[in-house]
């Protein structure tokens, strides 16, 4: 699971609704998509028996990222910890601020830069797309009206995603290595393979297609600017100090 919090890294993203606010579960990049949040109910449910309201969802969020993508074969990093939780969420900044899988090169750059991310830093998180998967309601019309796509691909896409209903089939965003943390990405990319509109925008003949171009061949330098960007991710707007609260259960507020 990402850590969509349009927030911040704070924790917003697992509250669930209440009377007066909607939460971002159910924005429109999260519905039947963002999922695991029983993984970070069951690890914050044994610290709270171990250290109670020591360590925030916010923190937990963090370090189950990158020990996700360690265990999936990919590089470790440092997590700076001390972030608290947010005590509200919001839908309409999750619906406006996440980048959407049908943007443009530079509406994803602008996208990042509004949270303090480099383009470099974009490219980089995009590798994070080796892992996981899309529904076919997301990447319908790419298959079928777009251009910049390995016709092989398109067919068998087609198969599993007809022009109309099966909105949430799933095919996965890294079909060349999908359970496991590589380059493989931007190797897709570079040969037309790109499953998401978004994703094929990195190598369409813009101003990242050398760096895409790179990642693809280099992994160590792909880890490498993976680890930075998810430690300035991490950085996004956290709360510390006396602001916001240590939840004792990561779904809701004290």
């Amino acid at each position: 699971m990402t850590a969509l919090s349009m927030q911040g890294c704070d924790g917003s993203v697992l509250l669930d609704d209440t009377s007066s606010f909607t939460g971002e579960k159910t924005a429109g990049p999260n519905n039947n998509s963002l999922r695991g949040f029983e993984v970070i109910d069951t690890i914050k449910s044994r610290l709270e028996t171990m250290c109670k309201q020591v360590v925030s969802c916010a923190d937990i969020m963090a370090v189950a990222a990158r020990d996700s993508v360690v265990a999936l074969g990919g590089p470790s990093w440092t997590v700076q910890l001390g972030r608290r939780d947010a005590r509200t969420a919001s839908l309409s900044s999750a619906n406006s601020d996440i980048p959407s899988p049908l943007s443009d090169l530079s509406t994803l750059i602008s996208d990042f830069s509004k949270k303090g991310l480099s383009t470099t830093d974009m490219v980089a998180l995009s590798g994070a797309h080796t892992i996981g998967q899309a529904r076919c309601l997301l990447f319908r019309t790419r298959i079928y009206n777009e251009s910049n796509i390995d016709t092989s691909l398109a067919t068998s896409l087609q198969s599993k995603c007809p022009s109309s209903g099966g909105d949430n089939n799933l095919s996965p965003l890294d079909a060349a290595s999908p359970t496991f943390f590589d380059n493989a990405y931007y190797r897709n990319l570079v040969n037309k393979k790109g499953l998401l509109h978004s994703d094929q925008q990195l190598y369409n003949g813009g101003s990242v297609d050398s760096l895409t171009n790179t990642y693809s061949t280099n992994i160590g330098q792909f880890y490498s600017d993976f680890r930075s960007a998810m430690v300035s991710m991490g950085n996004i707007s956290p709360l510390t100090g006396t602001n916001g609260e240590i939840r004792t259960n990561c779904r809701k507020t004290n």
